[in-house]
């Protein structure tokens, strides 16, 4: 069977994309990245491991991924090279029947960003309404977009009661290195601004340093300070939008040493200086790191 891309549909000023995706043989998501949606990934075959904010999650048929705004994510292929899947993006912003508060009510997801095992009664169940919102697009007959948001209610409700309700597997790890590099990367996110070295880290977790570098990147997808520096941009940034304070302390508290290293990464992380970008995001939409690109798998 031939790769298949399927269209990405989108709603309402891209406030909601769907997406069908088959693919065989390795993949993987190019960049490692975050943005300011919701991203709901459900597998319908295969395998897929998945890196969020420092846990790594081995997803097989049924499983569904979550992902809360700016959490940094990347896909790639397990040692099953070949999966199916449906990739939901949304906003806030789009809004089932019944009101704003329908769909705040459960969101961001309860247990974070993370995967969620449906019960084998409930599997089919979920697909089909994930099946019928592509349907819906592909076929866009009247009142679609009513249709879809209601299916969406429904779906976020399933997903509170999966994710606050029914007891959560304990995360296993498919290779005995993924337990490792996650306790490494959830270190990074607590202590990020420290002067935190590859040298230091590797020593103080038992591993060599070059084996550190080379199974971070193979896991994450990023260079060891390239994840750090991402860490602290994405803090960066939402201390732009939230608070008041200056450069100059943010750049501080982000454990950048000097202000004009901050100002030269974030603009390289982000595209843009962080004033403009406080001045972009006071009173709009956040802007998502890097290029608007598609880059999810």
């Amino acid at each position: 069977m031939p790769d298949i891309f399927g269209p990405k549909y989108y709603i309402e000023n891209d406030s909601f994309s769907i997406q069908y995706m088959y693919r065989k043989g390795f993949s993987t998501m190019s960049t490692p990245h975050f943005h300011p949606f919701y991203e709901i990934y459900f597998l319908l075959q295969g395998e897929r491991t998945y890196f969020i904010n420092g846990n790594i999650y081995t997803a097989r048929r049924g499983d569904m991924i979550l992902v809360n705004p700016y959490d940094v994510h990347r896909t790639t292929s397990s040692e099953v090279q070949e999966f199916e899947r449906i990739l939901i993006n949304f906003k806030e912003t789009f809004v089932p029947p019944g009101g704003a508060q329908t769909l705040v009510r459960f969101l961001p997801f309860a247990q974070g960003s993370s995967l969620v095992r449906f019960s084998m009664k409930e599997q089919p169940v979920v697909e089909q309404m994930i099946r019928e919102m592509l349907t819906e697009c592909e076929n866009q007959q009247d009142g679609y977009v009513e249709y879809i948001k209601s299916l969406m209610s429904q779906l976020l409700i399933k997903i509170f009661r999966q994710s606050t309700e029914a007891k959560q597997e304990p995360l296993q790890y498919a290779h005995p290195m993924h337990q490792k590099i996650s306790e490494i990367a959830t270190h990074l996110n607590h202590h990020f601004q420290e002067n935190i070295t590859l040298e230091q880290t590797a020593k103080q977790f038992y591993i060599s340093t070059s084996y550190l570098s080379r199974v971070f990147k193979k896991v994450t997808g990023f260079h060891f300070r390239e994840y750090l520096q991402l860490i602290r941009v994405k803090e960066a940034q939402r201390l732009l939008r939230e608070s008041h304070e200056k450069v100059l302390t943010i750049a501080e508290k982000t454990g950048f040493e000097h202000v004009a290293h901050f100002n030269t990464t974030f603009k390289k992380v982000t595209g843009m200086t962080p004033l403009r970008y406080r001045k972009h995001n006071r009173n709009s939409v956040p802007h998502p790191v890097g290029q608007e690109q598609d880059y999810s798998m």
